[in-house]
């Protein structure tokens, strides 16, 4: 029997729109010496998620695990499962060296400081 969750991965995939696992939400915000990320990422603990900064980038993946036993149906999905990767590019320089993460009640949050005051993030 096909779930909720595969019926509708299917159809965003014929719709091309599939993306693989879920994306969790994410409020970037700038402050004159830093930029703050701040995710839910509420299930995961610190061992479900990876940070990487590299070519001026920094990535964030992590995996929240399905159930463990799959109900006959569904009545209501919201919550994602699966991989997930998200990547934001700085244009300018940030001291990659002090970037510092914590996660707390479900929040991922990340501080990059700025190398210099004015810098621009596109996000990728």
């Amino acid at each position: 029997m096909t779930d909720l969750l595969t019926m509708q991965e299917r159809l965003e995939s014929l719709l091309g729109r599939a993306t693989p696992g879920w994306v969790p939400p994410v409020d970037l915000s700038e402050y004159p010496d830093r930029y703050v990320l701040t995710m839910e990422v509420s299930g995961l603990c610190r061992e479900d998620v990876h940070l990487e900064f590299q070519d001026q980038t920094l990535t964030v993946k992590g995996d929240r695990q399905g159930q463990g036993e799959c109900p006959e149906r569904f009545h209501q999905l919201e919550r994602g499962q699966g991989r997930f990767s998200r990547s934001f590019r700085f244009t300018k320089a940030v001291r990659s060296d002090a970037i510092s993460a914590d996660l707390v009640d479900g929040i991922l949050r990340i501080e990059v400081p700025k190398s210099d005051a004015g810098h621009e993030i596109e996000i990728a």
